[in-house]
């Protein structure tokens, strides 16, 4: 996948062309390998077209922290110690504790050490500060750790459909995502895949990777994960999908997701802060939650609200999302068969409203405007 074909894509119509089909990587048959002391990239891999130096355009200025950690060779060894957790894997709070490292595969269903990558593409979808002008660039990877009954994206999250894709070919989409202008490095699903992204981008920071790195998660993180990104993950992009055990043990089947993401929500904002935009309105730092209203409050929205103003600063960006609508499972349970209302909607921003919450997305804030 070239820069030149991802950009013929975008005048054949960007829309069309990322949201509903994506680019897929084009794979060789490099298989992944666990990352190496030389993982952080030798100079010999280097070219003149990969060696940039500072930041690129898309950032305006911001240098990201993984740099340090690459130079210092701190970056691979993370990865390398990440990549130790899947001999008995422990990566996600599900701890399923297959081993990984011999083929193994645990609830996520991932191929032992195999990476498996759904599609790489500019994705204008996102939250403006994040699109920008030229787009988020997303590396959407296959399988997950939750089960959610529904899922809009199932063939890729539980049926796995996707690519087996090698370390160094994670990295070269990383650089062509930079190449095409992209704000940012947005890996979505990311948790059970984290040793590999790693390392690819140690090896991609080799190669003149300077963008900021966007963690698209289900919200539900170890703690102890989170702690070895620190310096490494830019913007932290959670859900926070439930409130309630009950909920999250049906829908999800993980009664333990409201505890364990309300700590691993904590642990994200204590490494980048508050989501500020620079001057052209790109968030390259910070927390940024997004919240799925679910019909006849399946999903606890008022009690989600009600713990990020008590536990957050009350500047904290949240995008309370409307968009959801009966996919995969879900019509086999009849509370949630349907879409969410308008009037159900405009409770749960009124509620954002009168919490004193000020960092609403913005098409979370104008339904206050109507």
């Amino acid at each position: 996948m070239s820069t030149s074909t991802v950009k013929a894509l975008v005048g054949v119509g960007i829309f069309a062309i990322f949201v509903a089909v994506g680019l897929s990587l084009r794979l060789g048959p490099s298989a992944t390998a666990a990352p190496s002391a030389q993982s952080g990239g030798a100079e010999s891999r280097r070219t003149p077209a990969d060696a940039h130096s500072g930041s690129t355009p898309a950032t305006g200025g911001f240098v990201p922290a993984y740099l340090e950690l690459h130079e210092s060779g701190e970056l691979a060894e993370r990865a390398r110690q990440l990549w130790a957790m899947m001999e008995s894997c422990n990566l996600c709070p599900r701890a399923c504790g297959v081993n990984r490292l011999a083929g193994a595969q645990g609830f996520c269903r991932a191929p032992g050490t195999q990476l498996v990558v759904a599609s790489v593409q500019p994705h204008f979808g996102e939250e403006r500060p994040l699109v920008g002008q030229s787009g988020s660039g997303t590396i959407f990877f296959s399988h997950c750790n939750l089960r959610c009954v529904f899922c809009q994206n199932y063939q890729i999250s539980i049926l796995g459909r996707g690519n087996r894709t090698s370390i160094e070919q994670l990295a070269t989409a990383m650089l062509e995502l930079q190449a095409f202008g992209s704000h940012n490095i947005n890996v979505v699903t990311p948790t059970h895949y984290t040793p590999h992204i790693v390392a690819a981008i140690d090896v991609a920071a080799a190669r003149g990777l300077r963008l900021p790195i966007v963690w698209n998660t289900s919200g539900w993180e170890r703690v102890e994960v989170l702690r070895l990104l620190d310096g490494i993950v830019d913007i932290y992009l959670p859900d926070m999908k439930f409130a309630s055990a009950d909920e999250a043990a049906q829908f999800a089947r993980s009664p333990g997701y409201p505890e364990e993401t309300q700590l691993a929500v904590l642990e994200m904002h204590r490494q980048v802060g508050v989501a500020v935009p620079n001057s052209n309105g790109i968030v390259n730092r910070g927390l940024m939650i997004r919240h799925l209203v679910m019909p006849d409050s399946a999903s606890g929205s008022k009690e989600v609200l009600d713990w990020i103003a008590g536990n957050l600063p009350l500047d904290t960006y949240v995008n309370i999302m409307e968009q959801y609508s009966p996919h995969h499972e879900a019509f086999n349970h009849q509370r949630i068969a349907r879409r969410v209302t308008a009037d159900e909607y405009r409770q749960i921003v009124d509620h954002a409203h009168h919490l004193g919450l000020t960092n609403l997305d913005s098409r979370t804030a104008r339904w206050l405007r109507e």
